[in-house]
C-alpha cells in the first residue's frame, strides 16, 4: 500500500524510522533513516530497518564477498523498487522478500509517491566490502511506473 504523507506512513512502520541515514547520505538521492535492530557484533547478523521518503533511492552498489556475503531485504511498509544490473525495476510491497547475493550491482529505494521502509540483513561471508557506484539518475527514476 503506497503512504503518501509521513504521518499515516508512521502509523504502520512497525520498527520505525530511526535517525537520518547522515553516514550513507552521499550514497542516496533524497532523505533515508536508520533504525538498527542489533548492535553490531552482538548478534551474528546484522539487522536494520531503513526508511525512505518518496523518491529516496540509494546509487547503485555491489556487495562484495570471496564466499558467502550479499544481502536481504524485507519489505515492511510502503512501496519501493528494486533492480539489479540488466535487469528490470521489481515493485516492492509490505511482504516482499529480495535476495541480492554478494557482487551483484543493484539498488532499491522508495516510490515516487510513497514512504518505503525494508529491513536490511547483511548476510555474513569472508572478504566482505560495499562498492558505491554512480547514482541512478533522475531521468532512469522517473522513468519507472
Amino acid at each position: 500500500m503506497k503512504y503518501n504523507t509521513k504521518e499515516e506512513f508512521e502509523k504502520i512502520n512497525m520498527f520505525g524510522e530511526g535517525v537520518p541515514n547522515e553516514m550513507f547520505a552521499k550514497y542516496f538521492i533524497g532523505n533515508s533513516y536508520l533504525n538498527p535492530l542489533v548492535k553490531p557484533g552482538e548478534a551474528p547478523l546484522f539487522l536494520a530497518n531503513v526508511t525512505f521518503e518518496p523518491g529516496c533511492r540509494n546509487n547503485w552498489h555491489i556487495h562484495h564477498a570471496t564466499k558467502g556475503g550479499g544481502q536481504m531485504l524485507i519489505c515492511t511498509a510502503g512501496e519501493g523498487w528494486y533492480q539489479e544490473d540488466g535487469k528490470e525495476p521489481v515493485g516492492l510491497k509490505e511482504g516482499s522478500f529480495v535476495y541480492i547475493p554478494a557482487n551483484v550491482k543493484h539498488w532499491h529505494g522508495a516510490k515516487a509517491d510513497s514512504w518505503f521502509s525494508h529491513i536490511s540483513v547483511e548476510v555474513p561471508g569472508e572478504g566482505g566490502s560495499n562498492e558505491w557506484l554512480e547514482p541512478v539518475s533522475d531521468e532512469e527514476y522517473n522513468k519507472l511506473e
